[in-house]
């Protein structure tokens, strides 16, 4: 199992932000353990995620800028090495400052092979 230079991976996500129209960029880091999925997400200022529902018991920790996480009437801001649990109903990301966040998302275990 290799390692993964965050700080180099945002940059890179950055990049390709800025170079695509949707102005985000995102990357899910190797994990060998079932029940656990981590994304790494650039977004530029002003991009967002639109409303979507919850993937399920999730958190998210903003490595570098301001996003907002907006649910219905609740907003909570999250600057840079904050962190927020994600709403678990319909919400949406809204980047007020280049940014980079890693989404932690728990996921069912899978079922064990036939034999």
């Amino acid at each position: 199992m290799g390692t993964v230079d965050v700080h180099q991976l945002s940059a890179e996500l950055l990049d390709r932000a800025a170079r695509g129209s949707a102005h985000r960029a995102a990357s899910t880091l190797p994990h060998p353990a079932d029940g656990l999925r981590q994304t790494l997400i650039a977004l530029l200022a002003g991009a967002e995620l639109g409303e979507h529902e919850s993937p399920g018991p999730a958190s998210l920790l903003v490595l570098r800028g301001r996003v907002r996480l907006v649910a219905g009437d609740q907003t909570v801001d999250v600057g840079a090495d904050q962190f927020s649990p994600v709403p678990d109903r319909r919400h949406s990301l809204h980047a007020d400052e280049d940014s980079v966040v890693l989404l932690s998302v728990a996921v069912p275990d899978r079922a064990p092979l036939a034999d």
